[in-house]
């Protein structure tokens, strides 16, 4: 039977975070009413003349710089025609021959921790379409315009990847890298983020490629996976049935788990590409790139490097901990109060990001901060409380019952008993109660007891209200039944 070996390549579409339009000053907040948002420029009206927006033009650099990527001295716009009915002018201003980003690379890490490097062709800017609109309109379409003209910087991969996996891998590094240099917030729901996906299979062994089909706008790594899945299914049935993969354009149901031909692939020469005559070619020197540079913030690799080197985290740790900017943050600042990374981490992976998972909410709308949490930890660390009890303030500081761990402690009566005469008192009342369960302690056989001390341990915890040193009860239980003996 045929081996077939799949290969992928993304155009990954990131909607730069500028405050205005990348040729013009209407507004590029999300969310207004249809329309309010759309000027003459984005219009292409007759007699406008675009400005280009300068602060995309440094975004884009510095996603250049953050991949390792050539920064051409010179890069020029161009005009691709086509007509949709959200793009109004007829032609989207884009940059086909000389993009403001050369040859980079992105390295993806894997569930089984193996690390890849995808090479990226270019990244080039251009400016959005509208958006059409289907509902409500009884069998017409209405069409958004607040979209035209916002900054796209279009991320173009080569085809190196070689797995849905992959696939999704990278698209989530690259959401790593935008979002930690804040050029995108990358949300995905609000099309800050997207992307489309080029599949072909072929047999193994062979050098070339077999006839791809491009998936568009895609808008989640969940989806990314399950699209590629299904076509590559497809695409590997339709060949050993005999058939031929046609090239073109596909859409991707999430309801239906499919894909569907949307039109014929376009070529590059069907959009008749030509130099954008309204606009001058960008011209970067080196003092300016190095500004940029010397700018950019410690980025996704860096910090998961350092993550392990500096505080000894473990490489899954790490990497889960630097994965987004935003927990990668939270991650420090708890760090920072409590003084014991391992800690930390532990707090931020478990409880912490358990919570954020039931309640649905990201870092930035979490009720517990970074340095209550910390004072936290540092009260688990001094023994200050045990484990039980510290999720018991958790619990209450997430809940609003208390602004400080200190306080929830001193609240509710939580703090650890150390005292050894303390634990013996309750130790000592717990086994005059329990003469049966001592006797068959007793009876048992030597390598046996170490099960039956559970019953005496909770008995013990029940009594303290779970305040009392766990390790002490534990010592000092073993010590006094083992007398009995």
């Amino acid at each position: 039977m045929m081996q077939w070996e799949t290969v992928i390549g993304l155009e990954v579409h990131v909607q730069l975070a500028t405050r205005s339009k990348i040729f013009s000053g209407a507004s590029t907040a999300f969310g207004a009413e249809p329309n309010s948002q759309a000027c003459a420029v984005d219009l292409g009206m007759p007699g406008v003349l675009p400005v280009l927006n300068e602060s995309a033009v440094a975004m884009a650099v510095q996603f250049g710089l953050g991949i390792d990527a050539e920064i051409p001295e010179v890069s020029i716009f161009d005009r691709k025609n086509y007509f949709y009915p959200d793009l109004p002018k007829g032609y989207q201003t884009s940059q086909m021959y000389h993009p403001i980003v050369g040859p980079g690379e992105v390295e993806i890490t894997l569930d089984d921790g193996e690390t890849k490097r995808i090479r990226v062709h270019h990244a080039h800017l251009e400016e959005d379409a509208g958006k059409s609109l289907h509902e409500d309109f009884h069998g017409m379409t209405g069409v958004d315009l607040n979209r035209a003209g916002t900054p796209l910087l279009e991320i173009v991969s080569e085809p190196d990847m070689r797995s849905a996996k992959e696939a999704a891998a990278y698209l989530k590094a690259i959401h790593s890298i935008v979002t930690y240099l804040g050029i995108s917030d990358g949300n995905m729901a609000e099309g800050s983020m997207r992307c489309d996906v080029n599949v072909s299979v072929r047999p193994k062994g062979q050098e070339a490629f077999g006839t791809r089909a491009e998936i568009k706008n895609v808008n989640s790594f969940r989806f990314v996976e399950r699209a590629i899945a299904f076509e590559v299914e497809r695409q590997v049935e339709l060949l050993e049935d005999g058939g031929k993969v046609v090239q073109e354009t596909r859409l991707y149901d999430p309801d239906a788990d499919e894909t569907r031909s949307m039109r014929t692939k376009e070529e590059a020469n069907d959009y008749r590409y030509f130099p954008c005559p309204d606009l001058l070619p960008v011209v970067l020197d080196d003092a300016y790139v190095d500004h940029l540079r010397t700018s950019l913030p410690e980025l996704p690799a860096e910090k998961r490097a350092r993550f392990q080197s500096e505080l000894g985290l473990s490489a899954y740790d790490a990497g889960v901990l630097s994965a987004t900017r935003a927990m990668a943050d939270f991650f420090e600042g708890v760090k920072d109060v409590c003084g014991d990374a391992k800690l930390a981490a532990n707090w931020v992976q478990g409880e912490f990001a358990g919570r954020l998972n039931k309640e649905g909410l990201d870092i930035a709308s979490s009720p517990v901060s970074a340095t209550q949490l910390g004072e936290l930890v540092a009260r688990v660390k001094d023994e200050t409380i045990n484990g039980k009890a510290a999720k018991q303030v958790f619990a209450a500081l997430w809940d609003g019952e208390g602004d400080s761990a200190d306080a929830i402690i001193e609240a509710k009566g939580l703090k650890q008993v150390t005292d050894t005469g303390a634990i013996e008192a309750m130790i000592d009342q717990v086994i005059a109660d329990s003469p049966v369960q001592v006797a068959q302690y007793r009876d048992a056989e030597p390598d046996k007891r170490g099960k039956m001390i559970g019953y005496f341990v909770g008995q013990v915890m029940k009594a303290s209200r779970g305040t009392a040193n766990p390790q002490q009860v534990n010592g000092l239980l073993k010590e006094k039944l083992d007398a009995l003996c």
